[in-house]
């Protein structure tokens, strides 16, 4: 059809199209909201976004045993919520062809771990793919299809933040038709109790043995010549590393398919060159299989890090010596500290929260800045929905005065995608805890996704929305209250009174996102002239519209979105409106 700039994620999509794609089923997470989002544009897909990652898989491999070619996306962290699915979805096999993207994060670049998910593809004993730029991920998602439906499997095609969110051109193709397949009801293969699922564990040791001999065979996993002093085995954002660091001055295998792993290619590839090196960001699983089949690795692990992305500097100096000097300007770049945006919601209660010196069991969203200073409202961030989880154990050994100095923030989406059955948990087993959800109407921090309590599903169209407030108290929960974090003395006092009782609690500060569209520009304040005392309360809440001279507070009138929150702190009447 023709050539395009395509970010990966996009491309992504556009092989989903071009597959015969079907139904779509995901929960953001950077760095793979892209694809999702990029799918329900096509008309030919019913997309969606599911309250997390397992419903999402779960569903989408629902739609694979229905017979249509079905896909779902995440990040790294979410294919942990999806593992249940994937590890005896492994064994059941599928219908359609079912593929799962998972965006690995190297350089943690917004994600609370690095985590390798070749590691999960080894384990599950599914096939994984590893795309190395935008062509590739709309062509491993068509050869990820066809690899699925013949070894009956689900495939994971591996994503980082790199090749989701860099562009290349593209060459794009029609649609394929892939007609739903009959659906047989076979009990044998998908009830997945232990006399079936016995047998199925045979059926995929046997899928491995083929898989491999696919992995030598298969173009996905190619050599590329260059000189045979150096030969390089890479895959991903990797080899496009190693590639631009080294040239023509080495050959290359370079790996499509990262599970399971070739033995006859790699031993054969060894043979051809006269030092061998094995590049890949984050564990050293390459490397491990290579050394396994006996041969030598001149340089891996030893020479490159466990930790964060590697560059084409980085690979140039370990391997041919040659070192290049960063510029001084790049040395001196000042740190950009991530942080609340100006008018954000989230900052006014994570104001109250610090003043008050409250304990904040806290989760994964834009409100995880609320750590950052001046606020420095959070104690701990683990993952999705452990705020309230890890507020009830904690509230239960500490007891009674712990529990009146300590609280869990949440946020909507994420309060839908893991925080119910914690909530459950603090009602079922009587803890005196408070609980605090933050509904800014969106899901923020991936981009503005809409959720089960926004009113719109994934094509934008209207859907039910979740009533917070009647899904607390149908959970069991008696004090459940809404307050303006913008209030800062209502949201004290609110506060204050849950805190002092012994009975679970909910608190839910609702204000929307101060970049939604809906939201109307008010006009911005500024310091008025002479009057500053410079106390530094407005400086208090971390707005990045605030800046401090030797002359007092100065406010960019170029951020300030007119939420007032500053107005609030000064004592004075510095604070005025333009």
């Amino acid at each position: 059809m023709g050539k395009k700039l395509m970010l990966g994620n996009e491309a992504v999509a556009r092989g989903l199209y071009e597959a015969g794609c079907r139904f779509v089923s995901s929960y953001p997470g950077t760095p793979s909201t892209e694809i999702t989002e990029c799918a329900s544009k096509y008309d030919e897909i019913l997309t969606e976004w599911a309250p997390n990652e397992k419903v999402a898989a779960e569903a989408s491999f629902g739609a694979s045993l229905a017979g249509a070619r079905s896909f779902s996306g995440m990040k790294h962290v979410g294919l942990n919520v999806a593992a249940d699915l994937l590890y005896s979805g492994a064994y059941t096999g599928v219908n359609g062809g079912f593929v799962i993207a998972v965006a690995d994060d190297m350089g943690m670049h917004s994600s609370q771990n690095e985590q390798d998910s070749r590691h999960h593809a080894i384990a599950s004993k599914v096939p994984m793919l590893e795309p190395s730029d935008s062509q590739e991920c709309l062509d491993f998602v068509k050869r990820a299809y066809e690899i699925s439906e013949e070894f009956d499997t689900i495939v994971l095609l591996r994503l980082s933040t790199r090749i989701s969110h860099s562009q290349s051109l593209v060459s794009t193709e029609e649609r394929e038709d892939a007609p739903l397949k009959d659906y047989v009801k076979s009990p044998a293969k998908y009830v997945m109790m232990p006399g079936n699922a016995r047998k199925r564990h045979t059926v995929v040791e046997d899928r491995q043995k083929k898989l491999i001999e696919l992995a030598n065979t298969d173009s996905v996993n190619r050599v590329i010549k260059g000189s045979s002093k150096i030969g390089v085995i890479a895959s991903g954002i990797a080899f496009q590393y190693a590639k631009e660091a080294l040239g023509d001055r080495a050959s290359y295998l370079k790996l499509g398919m990262v599970n399971p792993l070739p033995d006859r290619l790699i031993i054969d590839f060894a043979k051809s060159v006269d030092k061998l090196y094995v590049i890949e960001e984050l564990d050293d699983i390459f490397e491990t299989h290579v050394k396994k089949l006996g041969v030598k690795v001149d340089g891996g692990k030893d020479l490159f890090s466990l930790e964060g992305e590697y560059t084409p500097l980085v690979i140039r100096e370990k391997i041919l010596g040659v070192k290049s000097e960063v510029s001084q300007d790049a040395k001196n770049a000042p740190v950009r500290p991530p942080v609340l945006c100006p008018g954000c919601p989230h900052r006014g209660i994570f104001y109250v929260l610090s003043k008050m010196g409250l304990l904040v069991s806290g989760d994964i969203g834009c409100y995880t800045l609320g750590s950052m200073p001046p606020l420095n409202a959070m104690d701990l961030t683990v993952d999705m929905g452990a705020s309230i989880s890890a507020l009830h154990g904690m509230n239960k050994v500490r007891g009674e005065a712990f529990s009146k100095k300590s609280v869990a923030v949440i946020g909507d989406s994420t309060f839908l995608h893991s925080g119910i059955t914690g909530l459950l948990d603090i009602v079922y087993n009587q803890s005196d805890s408070t609980v605090l959800i933050l509904d800014n109407s969106i899901t923020g921090m991936t981009g503005h996704q809409d959720n089960p309590s926004t009113g719109k599903n994934a094509k934008g169209a209207p859907a039910p929305a979740v009533d917070l407030e009647a899904l607390c108290r149908a959970l069991g929960v008696r004090r459940v209250r809404v307050v303006d974090p913008f209030d800062l003395k209502g949201c004290e006092a609110a506060l204050s009174e849950e805190l002092s009782v012994s009975e679970p609690s909910v608190v839910i500060a609702r204000r929307p996102c101060a970049l939604l569209k809906t939201n109307k520009a008010q006009k911005p304040y500024a310091v008025l002239d002479d009057k500053c005392k410079k106390c530094r309360m407005c400086m208090k809440i971390g707005c990045p519209a605030i800046s401090f001279t030797e002359n007092g507070a100065v406010i960019d009138a170029s951020l300030c979105n007119g939420c007032g929150l500053c107005v609030k702190l000064c004592a004075f009447g510095c604070i005025a409106q333009q």
